[in-house]
């Protein structure tokens, strides 16, 4: 999933009034109503996600180590200094803090049974060279879990038959991601004998700690992509994976993606969406196929 506040919001703002999150501890800086409309307002400008009323709380706790950092003693001074950094970096250590990662390998697997027996092997009998898209990757579970289905229906994909573009609004992850390691309880969801074939040990006693083979590290290429932004990829994938990413935005915001990923998509392309998700409430292209899986 990429970057996403916890809890899917939903669109509205919070009314007006003082302070609405008092500090929970001595000394801790308090969070006022214009205040945290404000940062309700870069995220929303910055990325298209939705801050609703309630998470106030979440935001005070979130960006006070900045506050202390920085040695502000306000979420206005703050703001003010996102606002005049020209290198941007503030605002994407803004956005990093405020948002959430939840993904895991093989997270809902009718997916990946699908693409394994069905979508994958249909590709490669087809001759031409398959170009995937994980939208939202986080630290890289999803575009792995998918570069190991490559070599199990592929004789060699390593050698340019297969590509997988992973992106994520946040360079937080994307550096967890190509570090590509993982504590072995990540790896709980992961049908046998995936971990011994595609992982490494790379710790000596304590927690058990595996890294991700060179030949599925290799199947992947990582960037920072804000999906609010121009995309510079060429048309021609026949998978895009955008999984629990849109409930985090409007309906507009949802259409105007579907339509994006339309553009994207070869003829017969598929588009996975979360199973929380669905395209059903947009006006859309796309031939349903099974839950939260759509062909072009």
């Amino acid at each position: 999933m990429q970057t996403a506040l916890p809890n899917a919001p939903l669109r509205g703002a919070p009314a007006s009034g003082a302070e609405v999150s008092p500090p929970s501890a001595l000394g801790e800086v308090p969070l006022t109503t214009a205040e945290f409309e404000r940062v309700s307002a870069l995220l929303f400008e910055s990325s298209a996600i939705v801050l609703r009323a309630g998470k106030e709380g979440l935001v005070r706790s979130r960006l006070a180590r900045h506050l202390r950092r920085l040695g502000m003693r306000s979420y206005t001074e703050y703001l003010d200094a996102i606002e005049r950094d020209a290198t941007g970096r503030e605002r994407s250590d803004m956005i990093d803090s405020l948002t959430t990662n939840k993904t895991s390998f093989y997270r809902e697997g009718a997916h990946f049974e699908y693409l394994q027996h069905e979508v994958l092997p249909s590709l490669v009998a087809a001759g031409k060279p398959v170009r995937i898209w994980s939208a939202g990757c986080s630290s890289g579970e999803e575009p792995y879990t998918l570069a190991m289905l490559l070599h199990e229906v592929m004789r060699d994909p390593s050698s340019g038959a297969a590509r997988i573009l992973a992106t994520d609004l946040s360079s937080k992850v994307l550096a967890m991601a190509r570090e590509a390691t993982y504590h072995d309880a990540a790896l709980a969801e992961l049908p046998w004998p995936r971990p011994e074939r595609y992982f490494e040990r790379v710790t000596v006693g304590g927690p058990k700690t595996l890294r991700v083979r060179d030949q599925v590290r290799s199947l992947v290429r990582f960037a920072r992509l804000n999906l609010m932004d121009a995309w510079p990829m060429e048309p021609g994938f026949q998978v895009i994976m955008c999984r629990n990413v849109m409930i985090y935005f409007d309906r507009d915001v949802q259409a105007r993606l579907v339509d994006r990923f339309w553009d994207l998509l070869e003829p017969g392309g598929h588009l996975f969406v979360g199973h929380s998700e669905s395209l059903t409430s947009l006006q859309h292209r796309f031939r349903y196929v099974r839950p939260a899986v759509y062909v072009k």
